[in-house]
């Protein structure tokens, strides 16, 4: 069963990467957010649904992975130069913050790891000299040919293969021992202690995989739309809808999460074009009434179709 999911999944997800085939630039725009979304709420889902730590700092990680690789992309570093730095920094850095902020948990952690993308923010603006502060961060379009087609297709593709990526690395270590020992962690921390689990390396280690495809996404991102600013990349938002995304997915399944990013990328994107006054507070609304009547996500429909019992 376990195998049919993942199969599904990386089918799933191998099918969207035919939009440049029949894909416009809107489409393509469109699929390069899917998988954008599709890498937060998996890269959340590490130390969120396997580890049990609700995590606010996706928002810190794309935004250091934004700056990281966008300030060697604006000195003429390759992407794949910036991607590597940006995906190291991330993780390095997360493994050492772990191993402080996971000490707390429940709340304590919660506002803890928001904070991290606080500050942050305040040193991209401070650091004036290297990031351009609040005037923001110019990327130039390096040699980009094709025209806005071809710019966005190169962009959607590099973004779906960093999606598959994350995928294969989030359902190997679902699989592993790290996996094991992460769902002994969420189940009673204290007992996974006692049976031999290194509950500070684990959560380390889970911290540290939320971060580093995040990072990385954030890398494309800058180098997709050309500027940055800090409340554009360190945006509290990057912090809470991966969240919602894995809670309408599933909490704790990768197939939700990927599933729960598309759907709210396509409610947010429907909301967004219907209602830009008060597009957040609708947004709200629908993801609230659906968490009320999918209270264990997108996934939950298939096991009630199978005990033939509606979704609950």
């Amino acid at each position: 069963m376990k195998l049919g999911r993942d199969l599904l999944l990386f089918g799933l997800v191998l099918l969207l990467g035919t939009l440049p085939f029949f894909g416009e630039a809107y489409t393509l725009r469109l699929g390069t957010f899917a998988c954008m979304y599709a890498i937060m709420a998996v890269s959340w889902n590490v130390i969120g649904g396997l580890a049990g730590y609700p995590s606010f700092a996706t928002a810190a990680f794309f935004g250091l992975g934004a700056y990281a690789g966008g300030v060697l992309l604006a000195k003429g570093a390759a992407l794949l130069l910036a991607l590597a730095f940006a995906g190291a920094l991330a993780f390095g850095g997360a493994m050492l913050l772990g191993a402080v902020l996971l000490r707390l948990r429940g709340h304590y952690f919660a506002i803890a790891s928001l904070a991290v993308g606080e500050v942050l923010r305040e040193l991209t603006n401070t650091a004036t000299n290297l990031t351009g502060g609040g005037m923001g961060l110019n990327i130039p379009l390096g040699a980009m040919t094709g025209g806005i087609l071809g710019e966005a297709t190169f962009h959607f593709l590099a973004m779906w293969g960093l999606l598959l990526l994350a995928l294969a690395v989030v359902v190997w270590i679902e699989r592993s021992k790290l996996g094991f020992g992460l769902a002994c962690i969420r189940q009673n921390e204290s007992a996974a202690d006692m049976i031999g689990v290194n509950a500070t390396l684990y959560k380390s280690l889970a911290f540290a995989f939320s971060g580093v495809f995040v990072a990385m996404a954030g890398t494309l991102y800058a180098a997709w739309v050309h500027y940055i600013e800090p409340p554009d990349v360190y945006d509290i938002l990057f912090a809470v809808k991966p969240i919602v995304m894995a809670l309408l997915g599933g909490l704790g399944s990768t197939v939700g999460a990927v599933l729960g990013a598309f759907v709210f990328l396509g409610i947010e994107e429907v909301v967004w074009r219907n209602y830009l006054q008060v597009h957040t507070g609708v947004l709200g609304f629908l993801v609230v009434v659906l968490l009320l009547f999918l209270p264990h996500g997108l996934v939950s429909i298939g096991r009630r179709l199978r005990t033939g019992r509606a979704p609950a």
